[in-house]
């Protein structure tokens, strides 16, 4: 059972409705607010039925949040399945990888990328995959997301333009003649105790790789991968 919140005193309670009125907007512009507050009764008039309203508006808002969250991710592990389904028929991972996967999980690009010469791979410099992967095994990335917060530093102007510099470096790296497709990738890692790997994952649509979706379909694609390439 909660434990129920110890009730305000009377200065803290004159203390926020002297800022509400001082801000009448301020409710109308944190809406978020509203699925934490207790709803008004109608016996207090009708001039609170909009507040109720706004409540059950922003309630329905997150029911609608979460249920297209759901449908995304169910999307996406329909389109990982037969992906991998496709990698183990493949005599040639590597060629499937770019040539089927791309159509499969509805993306502009795909291709693996190692950091040793490796035939129909992209070779990356040694440490980029622990670089921009950071130990996670998917990362979400759109086209001018450098990761960083220069906006609030000195210079910050110039650290983002070298950051976007590197980012385009990066690109030109992962998806080769697909990086100006690359206005949102996906990177996952594909384990093993040998060169590190990983898959590079591009698209035009925010909506296909959308980090909504969550990462663990992508991760499993990772796994499967390896397991294909060490057949």
């Amino acid at each position: 059972m909660t434990a129920a919140r110890p009730r305000p005193d009377a200065a803290e309670s004159d203390l926020g409705a002297a800022f509400l009125r001082a801000h009448p907007a301020w409710l109308a512009e944190h809406a978020e607010l509203y699925r934490v507050l207790a709803p008004p009764r109608r016996v207090h008039g009708e001039g609170l039925t909009d507040h109720m309203a706004a409540m059950l508006r922003a309630e329905r808002a997150h029911a609608t949040a979460l249920i297209d969250a759901g449908r995304a991710a169910a999307g996406m592990a329909g389109r990982v399945q037969e992906a991998v389904l496709a990698l183990m028929r493949a005599a040639d991972p590597v060629e499937c990888i770019s040539a089927e996967l791309p159509g499969l999980l509805g993306i502009d690009a795909a291709a693996l990328c190692a950091e040793e010469p490796r035939p129909g791979c992209h070779h990356l410099p040694p440490n980029t995959i622990g670089r921009l992967l950071a130990g996670r095994d998917v990362v979400f990335r759109a086209a001018g997301d450098t990761g960083r917060d220069d906006d609030r530093e000195a210079g910050g102007r110039m650290a983002r333009g070298r950051a976007g510099d590197a980012l385009i470096a990066d690109a030109l790296l992962l998806h080769a003649e697909a990086a100006r497709l690359a206005l949102h990738d996906a990177l996952v890692r594909v384990p093993g105790a040998g060169t590190p790997m990983l898959l590079a994952l591009a698209s035009r649509d925010a909506r296909v790789l959308d980090p909504a979706q969550g990462s663990g379909a992508l991760g499993f694609l990772g796994r499967a991968a390896a397991a294909a390439l060490g057949r």
